[in-house]
């Protein structure tokens, strides 16, 4: 078995990711909320299973740097959820932008939000339990 049990993330305002996270996936709750020794926040953020971990910024991002500019860095995460549009839904009414991608594909759909610090996040529905449908790329979908 190989799964992601959790992604470390360094933000500049840890609340206002927190409050995306929660909308984004309702059941995420606070695992653990402190203050190292050196004086920065962590918090962990998820279920049981998984969880996003958050840790406070000390400096500025480098506002050279952007999702698929072909710099080094992260240009997504993506999860895999059971219901894109709610989330859509959710995100757009509490404001934030939306960054999908056309796509289209029999047996997957998906969306891209950009966080509050400007990271962007893919969430994916599947249409299908069949993994060579759910996984085929001959099928144009961007």
């Amino acid at each position: 078995m190989i799964k992601l049990e959790h992604a470390n993330i360094c933000v500049s305002d840890i609340d206002g990711m927190i409050k995306f996270l929660q909308l984004t996936f309702p059941e995420f709750k606070i695992r653990h909320d402190a203050i190292s020794a050196k004086g920065i926040r962590w918090v962990h953020i998820g279920t049981d299973e998984t969880y996003i971990a958050l840790q406070g910024a000390n400096h500025e991002r480098d506002p050279k740097w952007l999702p698929y500019s072909d710099t080094p860095g992260v240009n997504h995460l993506a999860y895999e959820v059971d219901d894109v549009d709610a989330i859509r839904e959710r995100l757009l009414q509490a404001g934030y932008k939306e960054s999908t991608v056309e796509n289209s594909h029999p047996y997957r759909k998906r969306i891209y939000f950009y966080d509050p610090e400007g990271n962007d996040w893919e969430f994916i529905q599947y249409l299908t339990d069949d993994r060579k449908k759910r996984n085929d790329y001959d099928i144009v979908d961007f």
